[in-house]
């Protein structure tokens, strides 16, 4: 045990108020910087640009899919008619994107296109971090973009609903988890608008004449922002007591306008990693549906993805399952071509999920400094965007499968 670093990293984190420095009881965010080239920050948000147009133009096309088109892709059933729901014109307020840098070459693992976390992580401590190191910050002036796109997305969620007055805005997580919860806080502190948080168990789901969603003190809410809270989740949602499906009851009151949701319904058709098979497959029949360029940046970004490893088998090439809708490398596994399975995570919370094939791509390795001194790391990025335009980047660092026990590595400029 590094002593001195351990003493040092918690009195610097804890100069940041409500920030998760450790999760678990173990070491989440280091006292440590990984730079990089202006090049090679660049490259990565060039990547995020294209491959958010690329999922963007596919959104209009998921919504024409027939209802066994949608199930082939991995959505629940009970989603269906939720995420053909196009309420506001953003598609999706805040994405992460996690890219694998290698060689030059950057390459796309998923999309978390609906409630991403590593939020305020990127946005508001990357820049903190860079400061103690004496470089600069990658993501300076992200924070304002953020606020901002989330106080335009409010504001069209309530346009929606075409109701006279001032909105019920609402915040909403689990309050028991600190990292969800103080997400949610810094998004609702961020975005600047009169709002509330409420805990979800603490909504209150009201039908008849009445009908809609209300805070604990009777108020109906007009905007609910759930930004950590997954659908696929919700729709499973009962209430213990009753034994209602409460999850359902929410969405269907979502598509009778009683109340409007963000991150929107839009934002969920593109998490299911089955769409990366879907553009996959697309581009690798030469569908016209993309043009040259977009068929050029599937080709640039993209890993082969299929919905059976079948090709994979063939190819004799090592491959990883993954479900449809899973995170934190739960459930995740890496297979050689003849079936052994050479590394998976633990957990298999997501073994119902209809599994994902993608081609393997190894991890990029550093050096990091931690409470126990220094270890090796594999590195993925994320970079977020913002209603389509890249934003905020950073490093998770960890193991060779990307668990929630995997590091918070800030990022900074080289020095020139």
């Amino acid at each position: 045990m590094d002593t001195v670093h351990r003493n040092k990293r918690i009195a610097f984190y804890e100069g940041i108020p409500e920030f998760w420095h450790d999760l678990y009881g173990m070491e989440y965010a280091l006292l440590d910087v990984k730079k990089e080239s202006p090049e090679v920050i660049e490259s990565v948000r060039d990547a995020s640009d294209k491959v958010y147009k690329l999922y963007r133009k596919t959104a209009d096309l998921l919504r024409e899919l027939s209802d066994d088109s949608l199930l082939e892709l991995g959505f629940p059933e009970e989603s269906l008619s939720y995420i053909r729901f196009k309420s506001i014109p953003q598609e999706c307020i805040v994405g992460r994107f996690d890219f694998v840098v290698r060689s030059g070459q950057v390459k796309l693992l998923e999309f978390n296109s609906d409630t991403p976390t590593f939020i305020k992580e990127l946005f508001h401590v990357n820049g903190k971090v860079c400061g103690c190191f004496s470089c600069d910050d990658p993501n300076a002036g992200h924070e304002e973009q953020l606020g901002l796109e989330l106080r335009r997305a409010l504001l069209a969620s309530w346009r929606s609903l075409e109701r006279e007055g001032s909105p019920k805005i609402v915040f909403s997580s689990h309050s028991d988890h600190e990292e969800d919860y103080l997400t949610t806080k810094y998004l609702q502190s961020l975005a600047g608008v009169h709002s509330e948080f409420v805990s979800l168990d603490r909504l209150q789901i009201r039908t008849g004449s009445e009908a809609g969603v209300y805070t604990p003190s009777g108020e109906r809410i007009d905007v609910l922002y759930r930004p950590t809270y997954p659908v696929e989740h919700l729709v499973d949602d009962v209430d213990p007591d009753t034994g209602e499906k409460v999850g359902q009851d929410l969405i269907e009151l979502m598509l009778a306008g009683k109340f409007a949701i963000l991150n929107p319904p839009s934002a969920f058709l593109m998490q299911s990693k089955g769409v990366q098979a879907l553009i996959w497959g697309l581009h690798e029949s030469g569908s016209e549906f993309y043009t040259k360029e977009e068929h050029e940046w599937i080709s640039a970004f993209f890993l082969p993805t299929y919905l059976d490893a079948e090709v994979f088998e063939k190819r004799g090439a090592t491959y990883v399952q993954k479900p449809a809708f899973g995170r934190e490398g739960d459930t995740v596994r890496v297979i050689e071509a003849s079936g052994r399975v050479v590394m998976k995570d633990a957990k298999e919370t997501y073994k119902e999920s209809l599994p994902v094939y993608q081609e393997f791509i190894e991890l990029p390795q550093v050096r990091i400094r931690t409470d126990e001194g220094p270890k090796p790391a594999s590195l993925m990025i994320g970079s977020f965007v913002i209603n389509g335009l890249p934003s905020a980047i950073g490093y998770r660092a960890g193991n060779a499968i990307t668990d929630n026990e995997s590091y918070f590595l800030p990022i900074g400029y080289e020095e020139d």
